[in-house]
């Protein structure tokens, strides 16, 4: 009996570790959405942010949702999608990934 007690506990507090992780992901994901849209950077397509969103509330997963670690995957894609459009802005843009102007934009 305590054996059961004990695995049981084992996998709640696991359990509550990866939603907490799950959640800290979320947090980073809609901030950094936020941070972009305030500096007019592109945020890639609305899609995959939203659908992100969704996967992690809406209950049908690949995986049961007491293993969050398929949302977090998820998450985790989005935000390298939000990340990865940054060096897909406009030509002349404020910034871009490399952090360092193209050559054509140089006075020669």
């Amino acid at each position: 009996m305590e054996s059961t007690t004990t695995v049981l506990t084992v996998a709640v507090i696991l359990a509550a570790a990866v939603l907490v992780g799950a959640v800290a992901v979320l947090v980073r994901l809609v901030r950094t959405r936020r941070e972009l849209r305030r500096a007019g950077l592109p945020t890639g397509p609305r899609w995959v942010f939203w659908g992100a969103v969704l996967y992690l509330v809406l209950p049908a997963d690949l995986l049961p949702d007491p293993v969050y670690l398929d949302d977090i995957g998820v998450l985790l894609l989005a935000l390298r999608t939000l990340r990865g459009s940054l060096g897909a802005g406009p030509p002349g843009a404020p910034w871009r990934r490399s952090g360092r102007q193209p050559a054509d934009d140089y006075a020669p």
